[in-house]
């Protein structure tokens, strides 16, 4: 990365409509578009997917779905991502599909683009495996919605769940290279929320030179993009941080490398933090 660019997006601040909205060409990125819509009870949403798959996940709020390849409804159940496990709808490529909101709803859409065709498929919260990952002070609580074997072509989806004063995506872990199967080349969004709307989390990324050395303040609805280098969070005491990753790339595994400084951390861990999992 030669250039610096904008790493942290604003959404925006409207009752309705789509709080973020970005695209590979808006950010630098090859693979990943990620979007955020705002739907009052009532309304509807049109979204086409056209050479895409995509993933929508249901943030808070129940809708129904229906398009070209099926018609889902009563989808989502949770009022917001502290409540519940998400309901999701993995689509692929060419599909067209109209939401309506049965309640007052939050959505977000992962889209990559993709080849092989898959079938459509809603999946629930109980089809969302929980993992409890890490230890001590950097204990997190993974939901994977869409892994690497999940029937699509590239994407992955999972939610981290941070409580208060804890360390996330530590040790600091990177995945920028492909060299399959220590580690391959993914693209990554971190979409944020926060428990209360003054809490607050910090992310740091950087490169083993030097080219990426940020650290972030990140506030509730916002998005951090993870172009290359080590990204670890730690969120603010008193606060639970939840974060939405979407990552694309150059295969589909989640495969990363720890940076060689901190990865003695790993076999320090005795104990694991027993406020995770946050979310059942």
């Amino acid at each position: 990365m030669n250039e610096r660019r904008d790493l942290l997006l604003k959404s925006k601040n409207i009752t309705s409509g789509a709080l973020l909205d970005v695209c590979p060409a808006d950010i630098g990125f090859t693979d990943l578009s990620f979007s955020v819509q705002r739907l009052g009870a009532g309304d509807t949403h049109a979204h086409a997917t056209g050479d895409l798959e995509c993933c929508i996940v249901v943030l808070g709020g129940s809708c129904d779905i229906a398009g070209n390849n099926g018609a889902w409804t009563n989808v989502g159940r949770r009022a917001n991502v502290f409540s519940g496990l998400p309901y999701a709808l993995y689509l692929p490529p060419a599909s067209n599909v109209t939401i309506t909101a049965k309640t007052d709803c939050e959505l977000a859409f992962s889209s990559c683009p993709a080849k092989a065709g898959h079938p459509p498929r809603l999946i629930t919260p109980e089809e969302c495996e929980i993992e409890v990952r890490g230890g001590e002070n950097a204990t997190r609580q993974i939901t994977h919605v869409m892994k690497p074997d999940f029937p699509a072509d590239r994407l992955l989806i999972v939610e981290v769940y941070t409580p208060s004063g804890n360390w996330s995506s530590y040790p600091p872990h990177k995945h920028d290279v492909h060299n399959p199967p220590a580690e391959v080349a993914l693209e990554e969004t971190y979409y944020y929320r926060v428990n209360k709307p003054e809490g607050y989390a910090i992310q740091r990324l950087y490169t083993t030179d030097k080219r990426l050395d940020e650290t972030l303040t990140v506030r509730d609805g916002d998005l951090v993009l993870i172009p290359e280098g080590y990204h670890p969070v730690v969120a603010a005491h008193g606060y639970t941080v939840y974060y939405l990753n979407a990552l694309a790339g150059s295969a589909r595994s989640m495969a990363a490398s720890d940076d060689p400084e901190y990865a003695w951390i790993r076999s320090s861990w005795k104990t694991q933090d027993p406020r995770v999992p946050v979310v059942k």
